[in-house]
């Protein structure tokens, strides 16, 4: 058990990051389900940074943290002047605009056989090339997932692409437009005389590329996670997409999602009520976000654009 645990929070990995870095002071940032352990991980890494350096490392834990779990909360961390966040659980990967951050997904358990026959026995009904997509505590299981599709007979078939991580640790944005995430694509070349021969996407911490002349409506997206908020984003931002969840806990596919519906009609009529305004707020959920200020400009130059005023 003390082997899957310091599997599951990374603790070897995590101990030889802070130890290369030379940090001393280091702020752990949990969300609500996983505070449970922070005592636990907390002796864990003073255990084994004490085998690796002579130097006191000082850990800090961060609950209710003052913006959502999934982005780091610089704000807190600064108040206890860390060095450096590692934060746990799922997460966006919003870039930082002052500390380092380094990420620690977790492991969440899956029968991989019974998800790979969940897919393929879905997908044999559907001509659509497929895209997998996950809860970022499923990404240690992805190449497992991979190989067992390799080695099914029906692998010639499949039209199969999977998404990737898109990276485990961050440094401090130096260009401020690089926290403005967009599930849309962008071209990975800007040079005049090369032509992107592929499109990219970037979305709550997965990134996928799309060969040149598709586009993700053409995709079925099959999700490999819990009904997260990570999950109705990309409900959210797919909505003309046809999507199907696999939940490893109950081991079943998922291919109705109500309340994201809801959530996503809510939107709509909101969008039409801001269409209809004259004057238009603009609330920042978070200063602990690089570009935030760039984000707020733009904003403005958008609203001034449409004829509106804004506060």
């Amino acid at each position: 058990m003390e082997l899957e645990f310091e599997s599951k929070y990374e603790i070897n990995r995590t101990a030889e990051f802070i130890i290369s870095k030379s940090f001393t002071r280091i702020a752990l940032q949990f969300p609500d389900d996983l505070l449970k352990d922070s005592t636990k991980v907390v002796s864990a890494l003073k255990s084994k940074t004490r085998l690796l350096t002579d130097r006191e490392v000082r850990f800090f834990v961060m609950a209710d943290t003052t913006y959502g779990s999934c982005c780091i909360d610089e704000v807190g961390a600064l108040h206890i002047d860390a060095e450096c966040v590692v934060h746990y659980g799922q997460t966006c990967l919003s870039p930082t605009s002052v500390l380092p951050a380094f990420f620690v997904f977790g492991k969440a358990s899956i029968n991989v056989s019974s998800c790979v026959k969940h897919l393929i026995d879905y997908v044999s009904k559907n001509d659509k090339p497929i895209m997998i997509l996950y809860g970022l505590e499923y990404a240690h299981v992805i190449p497992h997932i991979q190989e067992e599709i390799g080695l099914s007979k029906t692998e010639s078939q499949l039209k199969l692409s999977v998404a990737n991580v898109l990276c485990s640790f961050i440094s401090p944005s130096k260009d401020p437009r690089e926290s403005m995430e967009h599930p849309r694509p962008y071209s990975e070349s800007d040079s005049s005389d090369t032509l992107s021969s592929s499109r990219s996407y970037r979305l709550g911490g997965l990134t996928w590329d799309l060969p040149e002349g598709s586009k993700i409506e053409d995709y079925l997206l099959f999700w490999i996670g819990s009904d997260s908020s990570a999950f109705a984003n990309v409900v959210l931002t797919f909505n003309g997409c046809d999507i199907v969840r696999y939940d490893a806990e109950e081991d079943s596919l998922v291919t109705e999602f109500y309340q994201q519906r809801r959530i996503l009609k809510r939107r709509y009529y909101l969008v039409e009520k801001a269409k209809d305004a004259n004057i238009i707020g603009i609330l920042v959920g978070t200063l602990g976000v690089a570009g935030y200020l760039h984000m707020i400009h733009h904003m403005q130059a958008l609203i001034s654009a449409a004829g509106k005023s804004s506060y």
